[in-house]
């Protein structure tokens, strides 16, 4: 039995007059045998109160916004998470009540009810985060199976030994404790059963006075009728205080020792035996001293009851008690108060995240911030990309960091992808036949109507293959692909792969979207990613598991399951993708080839992406700023793209990218069919045939040095291709060179300075560019 502190005492005048009614009644019932208990049972309540907890007034103190299990606080973020949009979600605490055990024989619909914390589970059960209850306090269901075995076996060999075949009330508890009371003039050896405790915690009145220890036991006798042992035992653990705002064993073992309570040494179970019995005298974070002496009080009655052997006892003796709260559980913070948001009335949510992926990609997230400035927030998103379940999701470099604005979910922000939408547009180019990896393609300054592009460096390239322009990440290229065919194809097959694109001012698309002129957030990038990784197929990203945790199968935005949805592209065309990508040049921290990615930054230097894949998992990784303020020098390939492979890291071995389908075509530029040699320009066809003349060299807007400031002068070189011969060279509009069949030619300028240099065929197709001599 457990040693509890006096109830009563004598009066100076003799013995206390309820004490001795108490124990009168006390001793008539236990004489009529189970029918004095049940007489006495018929004035019980007929429904328990709503529970409360006896907190510390020190504990009233308003809520403390750390992220930890800390007195009277709740798990969110004081101003509340923000929306992308800039709507702000308040958050709501706690949730509705629900039923805790079992009616005893299912003979009555009386549920006893209390509300609990609100729990997120990842894929194995693992606690990604709790909520706290209406009333601020830590309160987390207990399941006994998941409680260790000996910390149960303790609590019962020093509460109550007899619960299993006592009605509720031990008899011989009780005369002990009145007898004590009246010979000796105080309580030494407590009477209260578990049951009793139990109904203290539900009763809101005073059980320290005759009245309310005469409705103590009629409350645990009316308990023990209506539920099962093993359902009072929980809801005991569910209910029991442990200092502060901590109710529960299961609040209790995270908050002071970090774990769950499914394994705990004699010396931790001990603790958590000890401290209901006084939970405020005896907190480890305030009263360290005091919580060790009543833990090895529990430590030697367990001994002397058989539970533990001596040998342990000193061991546990030995351990240190813990003097500090400790951090709660609080991963994938955005996406979780989301989820609590939308289903407030689901008491457990299962989420599709691994824990421990989660519990390493968040630490990298802030210190990779931390690295790249103060006010620079970072969001990471992880899937498998064959079942669409996300394993992690990092919407911030920290909830709380103020001034990186951790509070807006970056995974769910709109912003300009920059590059990133590329790959996309290679793929719908080679689903029509307009272009082939190997085939040549032109990077030279173009306009497209009023659109002038330009390349990222200022550069050009001049003639490359498609899958360089691609592995580079070239401009010109891009959007002559894009110019063929349409931007309107693009943004539809966006949307076939689960993306939400924001047009600006719902206008129709146009060239400037294949170069982030567009509204993404990172979860479609991600989505389109998988598509391509997946063989073209849609995979509708999701973050939580049915009930059973088995794949329930989710419905897309257009209505229809994944499976049955148009593809995203021919599965040809999304391998074509797919090796080009895994040949793009590696960041620092990478050797090439081990990943298929790609990079992107948006214009002005907002926006830094990476989002890549293997045979099983894509990820995507977004750094800037969540204000959209530049950031100077920021870049995919050195500020997201290195985070990128620190994640595949941490997810473990590659697996390798899928082997070539059937009729992938493998060879040379040179040996391509003819028409997919090189990449036709339908504006350059429209204006005299694919076989115009094209000036080779110099390329448009380039600057050339021959010398013209020195002796020795050289002649500038004019390279032409395509067209038919003879061909007329002119500068400024005056004839200077004419070639009857060769396609080079050379001129000497008169000196320095811009010149308009344009080439004749035979058939009257010309070509035209703006140079600078020197």
């Amino acid at each position: 039995m457990a040693m509890t502190a006096p109830l009563a005492r004598p009066s100076k005048t003799g013995l206390p007059i309820r004490g001795v009614a108490v124990l009168a009644v006390i001793l008539l019932v236990s004489a009529g045998g189970r029918a004095g208990w049940d007489a006495l049972i018929e004035t019980a309540p007929p429904l328990l109160v709503n529970p409360t907890c006896r907190v510390d007034e020190r504990e009233r103190s308003p809520p403390n916004p750390a992220p930890a299990l800390v007195d009277c606080a709740a798990l969110v973020h004081p101003t509340a998470l923000v929306h992308p949009t800039g709507l702000v979600h308040p958050t709501a605490l706690g949730r509705p009540a629900e039923p805790i055990g079992d009616v005893a024989g299912g003979a009555s619909n009386t549920d006893i009810r209390i509300s609990a914390s609100t729990l997120m589970l990842d894929r194995d059960g693992r606690l990604l985060r709790a909520f706290t209850v209406a009333d601020g306090r830590w309160r987390l269901p207990v399941d006994l199976d998941t409680v260790d075995p000996t910390y149960l076996a303790m609590l019962l060999a020093y509460e109550d030994r007899r619960f299993a075949s006592h009605p509720g009330v031990d008899a011989l508890a009780l005369v002990r404790a009145g007898w004590q009371l009246l010979s000796q003039g105080g309580i030494r050896s407590g009477g209260s059963t578990l049951t009793m405790q139990l109904a203290r915690l539900l009763e809101t009145r005073s059980t320290r006075n005759a009245g309310g220890k005469l409705r103590q036991i009629r409350t645990a006798l009316w308990l023990e009728r209506r539920l099962d042992k093993d359902a009072i035992l929980e809801t005991y653990l569910t209910l029991a205080p442990y200092g502060g705002n901590l109710e529960g064993v299961r609040s209790a073992s995270l908050a002071w020792l970090g774990k769950e309570p499914r394994r705990l040494t004699p010396a931790e179970a001990a603790l958590l035996v000890a401290l209901p019995q006084s939970p405020e005298t005896r907190r480890p974070d305030r009263h360290p001293e005091a919580a060790r002496r009543a833990r090895d009080r529990v430590l030697e009655h367990v001994r002397l009851a058989g539970v533990i052997d001596a040998e342990q006892a000193a061991r546990a003796r030995a351990e240190l008690v813990p003097t500090a709260r400790l951090d709660a559980p609080m991963l994938a913070a955005h996406l979780t108060d989301r989820l609590r948001r939308a289903h407030p009335e689901r008491p457990v949510h299962r989420l599709t995240l691994d824990a421990g992926l989660q519990e390493r990609l968040e630490p990298l997230a802030s210190a990779r911030a931390a690295a790249l400035g103060p006010r620079v927030s970072v969001g990471i998103l992880v899937a498998d990309h064959g079942r669409g379940e996300i394993l992690a999701s990092v919407g911030s470099a920290g909830l709380f960091e103020t001034a990186r604005q951790g509070h807006v979910d970056m995974t769910r922000a709109v912003r300009s992808p920059g590059s990133a939408l590329k790959p996309l547009i290679y793929g719908l180019a080679f689903e029509d036949g307009r272009a082939h990896p190997e085939s040549l393609i032109e990077d030279r300054p173009s306009a497209f109507g009023g659109y002038v592009p330009a390349n990222f460096d200022l550069g050009f390239q001049g003639t490359v293959t498609v899958r360089r322009a691609l592995q580079l990440s070239l401009n010109i290229p891009a959007v002559k692909l894009l110019d063929a065919v349409g931007p309107a194809r693009l943004v539809a097959r966006m949307r076939r792969a689960g993306a939400h694109p924001v047009l600006p001012d719902l206008s129709p698309p146009g060239l400037a979207v294949g170069l982030g002129g567009v509204g993404v957030t990172l979860t479609d990038l991600v989505g389109i990613y998988a598509a391509i990784a997946r063989g073209g197929r849609a995979v509708i990203l999701r973050d939580t598991l049915e009930e059973a945790g088995a794949d329930p199968g989710w419905v897309g935005a257009a209505g229809s399951p994944a499976e049955t949805r148009a593809p995203v592209l021919e599965g040809r065309a999304a391998w074509y993708v797919a090796s080009i990508l895994a040949g793009a040049p590696a960041p620092t921290n990478s050797a090439p080839g081990a990943l298929a990615f790609k990079t992107g930054t948006s214009y002005g230097y907002r926006d830094a992406w990476a989002i890549g894949f293997d045979g099983r998992h894509v990820a995507g990784v977004w750094v800037g700023r969540p204000d959209g303020a530049p950031v100077p020098g920021l870049a995919g390939i050195d500020a997201a793209a290195p985070v990128l492979v620190e994640v595949f890291a941490r997810l473990g071995p590659m697996t390798p990218l899928p082997p070539a389908p059937r009729g992938i075509l493998s060879t040379t530029s040179a040996e391509l069919p003819p028409p997919l040699r090189r990449v036709q320009d339908p504006r350059a066809a429209s204006r005299g045939g694919a076989d115009a003349p094209q000036i080779a060299y110099p390329p448009e807007g380039a600057r050339v040095e021959l010398g013209l400031d020195q002796d020795r002068v050289a002649d500038l070189v004019l390279r032409v291709r395509d067209g038919v011969p003879p061909f007329t060279w002119f500068v400024d509009g005056a004839p200077v060179v004419r070639e009857p069949y060769a396609r080079t030619a050379r001129w000497m300028p008169d000196g320095p300075g811009y010149v308009t240099i344009s080439v004749v065929d035979a058939r009257g197709g010309s070509s035209r560019v703006n140079v600078f001599i020197q």
